[in-house]
């Protein structure tokens, strides 16, 4: 039997399992219990299924607690960073130990997460638009240029993305725009696709407008779940931070951000992005390994 857990932020959903549970194939475990269709389930979730598989390991022995994160996505890859992700392992490591502070250990890097009255905060490091930092296959850095008939920036926020300021986010099919962008030849590891457009009356080349004020709307199609998310931290950081080397937004701002699934607060500081959100828990369970790749789901005594 393998405990499981279901956390959110803001639409970002995630499966989590103690990294010392035995799970034998991780990939078939987050494939099967991740999918859309057929995946793990319960009244207590927004979504069947869920955006990927959160390993925590949690160690205690430290102040603050420390606990080493690996996200094993729905096709079976492993994300070196996840903004939402890593707020959801904070509220995780938090209801076990009763801390208001975490040293999430990920491939990108540590990063400290506080838990507050407005959500969990995490330090998501500083945005790189060098070209062998996110990494894109041109000399410069790749800033509003034209990729597979969309204008993007890209920035590495702890994984590759693509950023394209639109007038509506509405208007996009990003079913069908985003793919092409996702594996262009410029993004030799592929990157996330977001489209952002900014809130209230003003755009992205209105100088009066506030953006500090009205955030931005945002889309992004990610990379590993292959489809478009209700929520991605990574990619909010990543249109703040794109904003501001435009010249929309200034290093310090809070600025909001709005994905499908709620609100996100980004504020760049020097040498750093901050993301701040809400985190919920919607349910526990068991999945029984049965096989290799086959898995017996029970919530709440009953089987699934």
């Amino acid at each position: 039997m393998v405990n499981v857990e279901k956390y959110h932020g803001t639409g970002n959903d995630f499966i989590i399992v103690d990294a010392s549970e035995r799970v034998p194939n991780r990939r078939a475990f987050a494939a099967d219990l991740c999918d859309r269709e057929t995946g793990l389930s319960h009244p207590n979730a927004r979504k069947r299924g869920a955006d990927g598989v959160l390993f925590l390991a949690l160690e205690t022995e430290y102040s603050p607690p420390r606990v080493v994160m690996t996200l094993v996505q729905p096709d079976g890859s492993v994300a070196a960073m996840c903004g939402n992700g890593a707020r959801c392992a904070a509220a995780w490591v938090a209801a076990r130990t009763g801390t208001d502070e975490v040293m999430i250990d990920t491939q990108s890097g540590t990063r400290r997460a506080t838990i507050g009255e407005q959500g969990v905060t995490i330090e998501m490091g500083e945005p790189v638009f060098d070209p062998a930092g996110v990494p894109v296959a041109t000399e410069d850095p790749l800033v509003e240029q034209e990729v597979e008939g969309l204008t993007v920036t890209a920035v590495n926020t702890g994984v590759p993305h693509a950023v394209a300021f639109v007038d509506d986010v509405t208007d996009i099919d990003m079913e069908t725009v985003a793919p092409p962008v996702r594996d262009a030849d410029v993004f030799p590891e592929g990157a996330n696709v977001n489209v952002a457009a900014l809130r209230g009356d003003g755009s992205p080349d209105d100088p009066d407008a506030d953006p500090a004020r009205t955030g931005f709307d945002q889309r992004t199609f990610e990379r590993g779940v292959e489809a478009e998310t209700d929520s991605c931290g990574t990619g909010a950081v990543a249109i703040v931070a794109a904003a501001e080397r435009l010249g929309t937004v200034e290093r310090g701002e809070r600025v909001p951000v709005h994905p499908p699934g709620g609100r996100l607060v980004v504020e760049l500081t020097d040498g750093d992005a901050l993301l701040q959100g809400p985190v919920e828990k919607e349910y526990t369970g068991e999945v029984t390994v049965t096989g290799p790749e086959t898995f017996e789901v029970v919530l709440d005594g009953t089987s699934q």
